[in-house]
């Protein structure tokens, strides 16, 4: 069964974001359903929805997503989308 899962991304906007973050979930064999993003200022905010194929690898791709924030002084998060919108409910 797959799922879906919210990617977000917050960081100094520069050259190269989308492509790495992208990379990752590529290379993960995730695909993208949806995404947005925008530039506030000077921050970048990007949020993916995308299909998961195991949930429970959710922390290992949370983990492969930290040399790119490391490189790039990103914030990336990954939550199973039912979580997301749990914790975004008004």
């Amino acid at each position: 069964m797959q799922r879906r899962a919210v990617v977000s991304v917050v960081g100094k906007d520069q050259v190269g974001i989308i492509a790495k973050v992208t990379t990752v979930l590529y290379e993960n064999e995730m695909n993208i359903l949806d995404i947005r993003q925008t530039i506030l200022q000077d921050f970048f905010t990007m949020i993916m929805l995308i299909d998961i194929k195991d949930p429970s690898n959710l922390e290992a791709l949370q983990e492969k997503f930290k040399p790119v924030e490391k490189e790039l002084g990103l914030k990336i998060n990954i939550q199973l989308e039912d979580v997301f919108q749990a914790m975004h409910r008004v």
